[in-house]
């Protein structure tokens, strides 16, 4: 009934709307102006799972799947971090909470198959999983250095990078880390010659 039922379906619709305004709480904790949002994070995790190959050794469209739910139940519990004096026992039954929440909400299949992907992501013992944690680490340190340029704020946000360093496994986003790097040292070196 629930997969059918446009009450439920809206209802979903609304909850994962939430998304689109829930500001990510590492940068609102760093005084970051105007802040990404959850929902933005996992696009841009989803859109890097595009440039994967079959030379990349894993299933691009589950990628995508996966980075498009490994944050779902924050709609509902909001984005909790390691700073928000949560267990990580706590958060994990908060979250499997939601989504179960929101398995039945939208019906077997598509509640199954969110459920499972969130389920995952979180054993962190396929391919796939390993790569979106790669992509959640790698969109996270891209996004600091955005902030530190395009908020004339270069290197006050290390602790980011300083989290990821060695988290990194996969060959293709070692590279784009490595990329990243080459350009936040220059613009970090670049600021102490002016200063």
């Amino acid at each position: 009934m629930a997969a059918g039922n446009p009450r439920n379906a809206l209802d979903f619709f609304k909850t994962v709307g939430r998304l689109k305004h829930i500001k990510r709480t590492g940068w609102v904790k760093r005084d970051v102006k105007d802040p990404e949002t959850i929902s933005g994070h996992m696009y841009r995790m989803a859109m890097m799972a595009f440039l994967l190959d079959e030379d990349d050794r894993v299933n691009r469209d589950r990628v995508m799947k996966i980075s498009l739910v490994h944050d779902l139940a924050e709609s509902i519990v909001g984005d909790i971090t390691p700073t928000c004096g949560v267990s990580s026992e706590d958060k994990h039954k908060r979250e499997m909470a939601a989504m179960e929440h929101f398995a039945k909400l939208v019906g077997e299949k598509a509640g199954n198959e969110m459920f499972n992907l969130f389920l995952e992501y979180e054993d962190q013992k396929t391919p796939e999983a390993l790569m979106v944690k790669d992509l959640d680490k790698f969109d996270m340190i891209l996004q600091a250095f955005e902030y530190e340029t395009d908020q004339d704020r270069p290197g006050t946000l290390e602790e980011f990078f300083k989290s990821t360093e060695g988290a990194f496994k996969h060959p293709k986003v070692k590279k784009w880390v490595e990329e990243l790097y080459k350009q936040r040292s220059a613009t970090v070196n670049d600021d102490k010659c002016d200063g």
